[in-house]
């Protein structure tokens, strides 16, 4: 009996000891956007889920293509773990993505919508300020051009709404890594 309650210490505190390195435990600002569906979105419908998040725009010629490809072998490896994870893009160029388009715009990379949300609905100083106060991340849209400024990275929120690591979206995408902090994140 005293060896079971031994070895049943070490289990506890082994899985006590897993943390997420270096995390950032920035906040998210309470937030509601409007969804591919035309629906409100926002952190109430993500209390208490971990969720990946990512800045992208339709008409992006560059970045945005790479990252939601990514994004979508993310999610599917997220699936085949069994992890319960959501993943939310927040459009950079909202007024050209409407709902309609950022739908149209998901179904080339093959993203699951039961857990992607793709947002819009906000103005595009709303969005700049947004990204800045809560993710640290520029957003910016020069004037009379159709490319937006904006950061590459994947955002990784606890249960909580708290920003607790970044990785890149662009190269190199530590999927395994991310994968990891989600079970710690869940196992906590």
């Amino acid at each position: 009996m005293k060896r079971m309650i031994v070895l049943l210490a070490i289990v506890l505190l082994a899985a006590c000891g897993k943390t997420i390195p270096d995390a950032k435990n920035w906040p998210v600002n309470d937030f509601t956007f409007t969804d591919q569906n035309g629906k409100p979105f926002g952190l109430s419908d993500l209390k208490g889920k971990v969720w990946v998040a990512d800045f992208i725009f339709t008409n992006c010629e560059t970045v945005c293509p790479p990252m939601t490809a990514h994004m979508a072998k993310l999610q599917k490896m997220a699936k085949e773990k069994g992890l319960d994870v959501e993943f939310v893009s927040f459009s950079v160029d909202p007024e050209v993505d409407t709902p309609e388009k950022l739908k149209e715009y998901i179904k080339k990379f093959d993203g699951d919508l039961a857990n992607w949300h793709l947002l819009t609905g906000y103005s595009q100083q709303e969005i700049g300020q947004f990204a800045e106060k809560n993710f640290k991340t520029i957003v910016q849209k020069p004037k009379d051009q159709d490319q937006v400024i904006h950061g590459t990275n994947f955002y990784l929120v606890d249960q909580n709404g708290t920003i607790v690591q970044t990785y890149s979206g662009v190269k190199d995408v530590p999927y395994e890594q991310i994968l990891e902090h989600i079970e710690i994140l869940q196992s906590s």
